[in-house]
């Protein structure tokens, strides 16, 4: 008997397996609120990602310690800001979206982040999943950001970062290097706390 139930739940593992292996393989994209999957990075992205790991360079990567990629992407009002621009500052990179509800209910604490410390903050708004333009507008309207809202119309920022499920936001050292990654909302305190850890 147990070697019958030991089978069935090796065969289900193995089974599991070949299906989640063949689900990232096809690399689509889907939208659900709690869980914004984008296609994955190249195998050699991810070569590419362990040896940076393994030998502590100053090429970039996703992981803490490594130098964050950099990006071009237009603001809601359309003037071209990049990551690197903000070299000598402290930067949070938030990837998020209006239709999302975890970051309606995280951006009330970025824009009072925003305000009480000196940090810059590139809001990357994930443009492709969303109905409108416009709406994008009133939802920063409605929340009175003063923050850059980035354009991440071709969903290119958020493939580079890998970005799974959102709000997720990076926070960046003045060097460039990554310092603090939160997959989920942050409230304000985890903000500070994180923020001031940071060189």
């Amino acid at each position: 008997m147990k070697k019958i139930v030991i089978i069935v739940v090796l065969t289900g593992m193995f089974a599991w397996a070949v299906y989640d292996l063949t689900a990232d393989s096809r690399g689509e994209q889907s939208i659900d609120e709690n869980n914004f999957t984008v296609a994955e990075n190249t195998a050699d992205q991810e070569k590419s990602d362990k040896l940076n790991e393994d030998s502590g360079s100053d090429e970039t990567g996703l992981e803490v310690g490594d130098m964050a990629p950099d990006f071009k992407l237009e603001t809601l009002e359309g003037e071209e800001v990049s990551l690197s621009d903000y070299r000598g500052q402290r930067v949070v990179v938030n990837f998020w979206a209006t239709w999302c509800r975890p970051c309606r209910a995280e951006m009330p604490d970025m824009q009072k982040f925003y305000e009480d410390k000196d940090v810059e903050i590139l809001a990357v708004n994930l443009t492709s999943s969303e109905s409108s333009q416009s709406g994008i507008q009133d939802f920063v309207d409605a929340y009175q950001l003063t923050f850059p809202v980035l354009m991440d119309k071709n969903s290119e920022v958020a493939n580079q970062y890998q970005i799974k499920p959102i709000p997720s936001s990076f926070m960046i050292d003045s060097s460039g290097r990554i310092q603090f990654k939160a997959l989920g909302a942050m409230n304000y305190e985890l903000m500070v706390q994180e923020f001031e850890k940071m060189p």
